[in-house]
């Protein structure tokens, strides 16, 4: 059995119900957390994100496939947003930080991708004397339940994502793009490696396409992407003081 872990996991392991889990302190973030600049996001999530993160879109594949992504920081491993180990009160925290140490994870049996997910566990929160999520018969407990609801809902809605990514490089609505920017004191940064959408050529999608993204609900993520867009001069606020000077 291979388990690939998800980006900031180190080690992951199928959760048993015989398990003892040392549960995060409420508050505690992942370790990857402070060090993140860009967590993904999910369908559900752009109406929340997108009033504190830019919300843009990234690809590993040179554009065969893209991801939702909220930008946390203009550098690498900075997140401007955890400060002393904790989140800013009143900034949205990402589905993929909340669920930490467990995940959803595909397994590999003998090379081949599995379609069923397991249930997993960053197998350093495993621990002898560690709380148990299920009884002796396996049955879960309370403080399972609102777990399992987010890890379900939240892979539901990485499924959703994965097929508005898909429809909106299907329809080339995709445009990459580049900040330029520069803070008093500091020497101008540059940072790529991002997409948008271009809402030029909303205009001549067809119409059982435009049908398509409203009906799906596309167009409203759309929206709101774009609008997120400003709080990139949010984040060269938080960066320096004085009034930042950004173009894109």
């Amino acid at each position: 059995m291979q388990i690939t872990p998800p980006f900031g996991f180190k080690e992951v392991v199928p959760l048993q119900r015989t398990a003892g889990v040392r549960m995060p302190a409420p508050g505690a973030l992942p370790e990857f957390a402070p060090v993140t600049n860009a967590i993904p996001i999910s369908y559900s999530e752009f109406a929340v994100a997108c009033r504190d993160y830019p919300i843009v879109f990234t690809s590993n594949d040179e554009g065969k496939t893209f991801a939702a992504v909220a930008v946390l920081g203009l550098a690498r491993a900075e997140n401007l947003f955890v400060r002393d180990g904790h989140w800013q009160a009143g900034a949205y925290i990402p589905a993929y930080v909340r669920r930490y140490p467990f995940c959803m994870s595909r397994v590999r049996m003998n090379d081949v991708d599995q379609q069923q997910r397991l249930i997993c566990i960053e197998k350093a929160y495993l621990a002898d004397d560690g709380e148990k999520l299920f009884d002796a018969d396996g049955k879960p407990l309370a403080r399972w339940a609102p777990i399992e609801k987010l890890l379900n809902e939240y892979e539901v809605d990485l499924e959703r994502t994965r097929e508005m990514c898909a429809i909106l490089a299907d329809y080339a609505l995709l445009e990459p793009f580049t900040l330029q920017a520069s803070t008093p004191g500091n020497a101008p940064f540059t940072l790529s490696g991002m997409a948008r959408v271009d809402e030029k050529k909303l205009e001549f999608l067809n119409a059982a396409q435009m049908k398509n993204l409203i009906k799906k609900g596309i167009m409203g993520r759309l929206y709101a992407h774009l609008l997120s867009l400003e709080n990139f001069q949010r984040l060269l606020a938080r960066r320096a003081p004085g009034t930042p000077a950004a173009a894109a």
